[in-house]
């Protein structure tokens, strides 16, 4: 099943629905059927069907977690703080002293410097929000911004560029 949040199960969800799995064994070895183990646990028959196949091929053991489901992320988490210090101590302490904003290719290439590991944008995206962080726009104006400048210029030249 995939989340929106790019997450999964957490280790408590995890081990919440091993515990249903087994006590769903325990109704099998008592001697219910599927559907009947299906409307105790609340699970669709589908899957006590599954289960149910399960435990009489290999027992309780047949129904034990995985764990977790796909390839191990290349980011280990010893990275994972020092990019959260890095990210603390700004851009300009990493070279880029133009402005003070960390851009996604920024903290790519931050990585890729000090790893020699490249991730894609949606890779960091959700690497950063496992660590709780997020990319995102500036949230204020620029403080050279002249507001009398920007109407005249929205009047004059934007009208004409739109006018073609």
């Amino acid at each position: 099943m995939r989340y929106p949040d790019g997450g999964g199960l957490t280790a408590v969800e995890r081990a919440r629905r091993e515990r249903v799995r087994f006590q769903a064994a325990g109704m099998f070895a008592a001697g219910l059927k599927p559907p009947q183990v299906a409307r105790a646990v609340r699970v669709s028959r589908k899957f006590a069907y599954a289960w149910h196949a399960a435990w009489r091929a290999g027992g309780n053991d047949a129904l034990r977690s995985k764990g977790l489901s796909g390839v191990a992320s290349r980011m280990k988490p010893a990275w994972r703080s020092w990019l959260a210090r890095a990210l603390e101590q700004g851009p300009a302490a990493h070279g880029w002293t133009e402005d003070q904003r960390w851009t996604p290719a920024r903290i790519t290439l931050l990585v890729a410097r000090r790893f020699n590991v490249r991730f894609s944008r949606p890779q960091l995206s959700r690497i950063l929000r496992q660590m709780g962080l997020s990319v995102r726009g500036p949230v204020h104006r620029a403080a050279e911004r002249d507001e009398k400048h920007v109407w005249v210029w929205r009047g004059k030249t934007w009208a004409r560029v739109e006018g073609r």
